[in-house]
């Protein structure tokens, strides 16, 4: 384990948090708000990290076990620290609750303990919903995309935290990978922005409404999410990008570069955008009675399968009282999520595609045992590896999600409450059903629940191996 550089990044890390609290305090002198709580966590952040992050160590290089223990590391440290203004300024009075708010937006889940939001200061909501872009992307990718390449061995971080079965480069260096990665996503969220300032809504509202919908995070500074604004107008814009933020972006490089071919290609994205319309209309024929226009019951129904399948976790209704095969295919859509390399969470689209064809491949050869079947994917092969990881993220993921449901029923919610907020949390969506439904929250668990669940959106975000690398004995035993 290379300490020395392990700790170098964690102290980039921390020092980048330092510098992006400059803006909500900047929205927090704007509005004539106190200062103190982010200037004191500036202050803590730079007297633990300049002493990281002054020198850079000799020895750079970053295997397998630095990267996961960094990228875990790190996303602890940002959501530690990131909680702090949250308390100074007693927002979230409370560190436990502050900590679950700020691992809810670093890891773009918006799963939320407040019950007021619109009387909060500006500068803590701005830096609530800033989280989810800063969590959207990555921050290890934002690092990747401003430091001098380490050796070549900077895949090793981006492997560990970018989402989806297989990861790779868009272009032979890693800095230019991150580099186009970070330049698409802000260019996106300046399209947003703009969008929704045609739509005739607030400047405040208008960007920090973008971060969360370009992180598919969905915190709203409305106490009733997107529905607060009744601007149809917006819905759509919103429900389309968080549609275009749960495509991988890698298929934006390629209409950048010109091979459409390649994203036409894409059978995760037609899985994708196919899902999404089925289920869709599915939705708007089970609701129809419930809408007075057909168009109403259209913008809500795409709305609502957008928001979770992409994992964002808007709302412009309280689909809780939709009727129960509506809500069944929500609950799946949750699972399912959104395309690998995009900003959504949950299972990702390419891995149930994997996962569905190796079935068929199984069930092919116990019908024909000789024969020779291969797993392919957009026409390419796809290696036994690959297959194999599926798999066997499958099996971590179910038994996490039992093992945190069952852990969290200790405070007496309903088995419909516990298990959609565990799959809320841990696919990094927001709200649930019932209790912690669009209606809900999560202020009613209990302290200790809130730290499962905070380990679960943390195990989402990072797809389970780095954490389970950061606390397991045999990462840090010497060889």
């Amino acid at each position: 384990m290379n300490y020395r550089m392990t700790g170098y990044l964690l102290g980039i890390i921390m020092l980048i948090e330092a510098a992006l609290m400059i803006l909500p305090l900047t929205v927090a002198i704007i509005y004539g708000e106190s200062i103190f709580p982010f200037l004191i966590t500036i202050a803590i952040l730079l007297v633990i990290s300049l002493p990281l992050a002054i020198f850079k160590p000799k020895n750079s290089r970053i295997f397998a076990k630095e990267g996961f223990v960094t990228v875990a590391a790190g996303w602890i440290l940002l959501s530690a620290f990131g909680a702090l203004p949250f308390v100074i300024s007693e927002a979230i009075p409370n560190y436990i609750d502050a900590f679950f708010e700020t691992v809810s937006g670093f890891t773009t889940t918006g799963a939320s303990i407040l019950t007021e939001i619109e009387s909060l200061p500006k500068g803590i909501l701005f830096w609530r919903s800033l989280t989810h872009w800063i969590g959207g992307m990555g921050v290890l990718v934002f690092i990747l995309a401003i430091l001098p390449s380490s050796g070549g061995q900077t895949i090793r971080l981006m492997r560990a935290e970018v989402p989806g079965p297989t990861k790779g480069k868009l272009v032979p260096k890693m800095k230019h990978t991150a580099l186009i990665l970070y330049g698409i996503y802000f260019v996106l969220t300046i399209i947003q922005i703009i969008a929704l300032l045609l739509c005739r809504m607030p400047i405040y509202d208008a960007v920090v409404t973008s971060f969360a919908t370009a992180g598919t995070g969905g915190f709203s500074v409305l106490n009733n999410s997107i529905a607060g604004y009744n601007n149809p107008a917006a819905e759509w814009v919103i429900a389309i990008f968080m549609f275009i933020f749960g495509v991988n972006f890698n298929l934006y490089f390629f209409i950048l570069i010109g091979k459409i071919k390649d994203v036409i290609k894409s059978e995760e994205f037609r899985a994708y955008a196919m899902l999404c319309v089925t289920a869709v209309t599915v939705i708007a024929i089970n609701t129809a009675y419930s809408f007075e226009r057909l168009g109403d019951c259209i913008r809500a129904s795409f709305f609502q399968v957008i928001t979770i399948m992409s994992t964002t976790g808007f709302a412009t209704v309280n689909y809780d009282n939709w009727p129960e095969l509506s809500k069944a295919i929500l609950v799946l859509l949750m699972i399912v999520g959104a395309c690998a390399g995009s900003t959504a969470g949950g299972l990702k689209v390419s891995r149930i595609l994997i996962l569905f064809k190796s079935m068929i491949r199984e069930i092919r050869h116990m019908l024909r045992p000789n024969s020779v079947n291969v797993i392919r994917l957009d026409g390419e092969p796809i290696s036994d590896e690959t297959s194999h990881s599926a798999t066997s993220y499958l099996s971590i993921y179910v038994t996490l999600v039992a093992l945190s449901a069952l852990a969290i029923s200790v405070d007496g919610f309903s088995l419909e409450t516990n298990l959609t907020a565990t799959l809320a949390c841990i696919n990094n969506i927001g709200p649930g059903l019932a209790a912690v439904g669009p209606a809900g929250n999560f202020s009613g668990y209990s302290y200790f629940s809130k730290i499962v669940l905070s380990l679960a959106m943390l195990i989402g975000r990072l797809e389970i191996m780095p954490m389970i690398i950061l606390f397991s004995p045999m990462t840090w035993k010497k060889r």
